[in-house]
């Protein structure tokens, strides 16, 4: 077997900003296809799915990668039916492409389905009684009409369904892994539900084989370098299911090592050499939000993050996630907004010490978060 070509240790945070559509491509990725991040439908496309229960922080996650965008833009692209949040994968909400919500739930939700079990079984939701919530979701819905999840939860304990202790949470989570219903557009402040069906009639099945084969694809061409480990952590699935995908995409993926680890990538060369070739006098800037695939698309963090930070990002370990300072690569601080509307700004916190040419490009991060998130 052919050894796979080394990769350096400096390259992996570097190649992923390119790969991820955070730092700006260079001529060759933006000519090799590699970068193809348009629109909002195309950044969730190009990175399988992105990390969606802070829905203020998912819009920021898919505007950062588009020049020029604002909420408004990325928010339209979800009334226009071409982008979608539901639940995909690991039980966690996610954004995905509306047309393939289909063959990503059937490949993704079964074993979030039967993981969760004990948990339906302890908060006393039996087959009957989900039916039954099934039934006055669909009829309440029909004909293209949104519930918001309080409207949602009212017509359940109307009809002598208790919504109590997570049990109204997790009919709505598990109908929606069932493809009866999931997110609509915003109702003001409030996200809708809607029926499956009627929302994203274009949505289509596929066979497995071809479907695992799309979503490793674009795992590992957007996130990549990437290990296996990571791909199985972030989509839920089997280290099977991740080679079987692998060996179905040898023509565009490419492993390459470091150490003892194997990690994979897109097959163009050009993404590891440009990636390492980052200025060093300017430094690269990005503002990311808490939960954006950079950090949360791996299970293995250790190439952006340092360990002895961890704990600043997710305080405690409750899974909650701060948003995060990237300057080349590296995670060296977090930030959050400030300010009431009309006067909002970004207060950023570093591990260490901000350098004065660090500081003046956070500035210019920071000027272009407020321009998306301007009225």
């Amino acid at each position: 077997m052919t050894e796979p070509p080394a990769l350096a240790e400096e390259q992996i945070s570097l190649v992923r900003l390119r790969n991820q559509c955070i730092a700006a491509p260079t001529a060759a990725l933006e000519g090799a296809g590699e970068r193809s991040c348009a629109g909002p439908r195309a950044v969730v496309e190009r990175l399988g799915a992105l990390q969606g229960q802070d829905y203020a922080g998912v819009l920021w996650s898919i505007g950062l990668r588009i020049p020029g965008v604002t909420a408004s833009d990325v928010e339209r692209a979800f009334a226009d039916r071409e982008i979608v949040r539901t639940w995909p994968m690991r039980g966690t909400l996610h954004v995905i492409p509306a047309a393939d919500a289909r063959w990503m739930l059937e490949l993704l939700t079964p074993r979030v389905i039967e993981r969760t079990a004990r948990r339906r079984e302890n908060l006393a939701l039996d087959r009957e009684e989900i039916a039954r919530a099934a039934k006055l979701f669909e009829g309440a819905l029909r004909g293209g009409n949104r519930l918001t999840r309080e409207e949602m939860m009212a017509l359940l304990e109307n009809s002598g369904i208790v919504t109590a202790g997570q049990r109204g949470y997790h009919l709505l989570f598990h109908l929606s892994m069932q493809r009866l219903i999931n997110f609509g557009p915003r109702a003001g402040t409030q996200q809708t539900f809607v029926l499956f069906d009627e929302w994203l009639p274009r949505s289509h099945s596929l066979p497995r084989s071809e479907a695992l084969a799309i979503l490793v694809r674009r795992y590992f061409t957007s996130h990549g370098p990437a290990s296996v480990k990571d791909f199985v952590g972030w989509s839920g699935l089997s280290v099977a299911d991740a080679k079987a995908g692998l060996a179905d995409n040898a023509d565009t993926l490419v492993a390459r090592k470091l150490g003892g680890a194997v990690y994979w990538m897109s097959h163009d060369p050009s993404a590891v050499t440009t990636g390492s070739a980052m200025p060093t006098t300017v430094p690269d800037v990005h503002l990311l939000p808490g939960f954006d695939e950079y950090l949360l698309g791996y299970k293995d963090r250790s190439a952006q993050l340092s360990s002895a930070h961890s704990e600043l990002i997710v305080p405690g370990g409750n899974g909650v996630f701060r948003p995060t300072v990237v300057v080349d690569g590296q995670v060296v601080g977090t930030w959050k907004r400030v300010g009431k509307k009309g006067a909002v700004t970004v207060e950023a916190t570093p591990f260490g010490k901000f350098t004065a040419t660090q500081q003046h490009a956070i500035d210019s991060a920071t000027k272009r978060y407020l321009a998306f998130i301007a009225e």
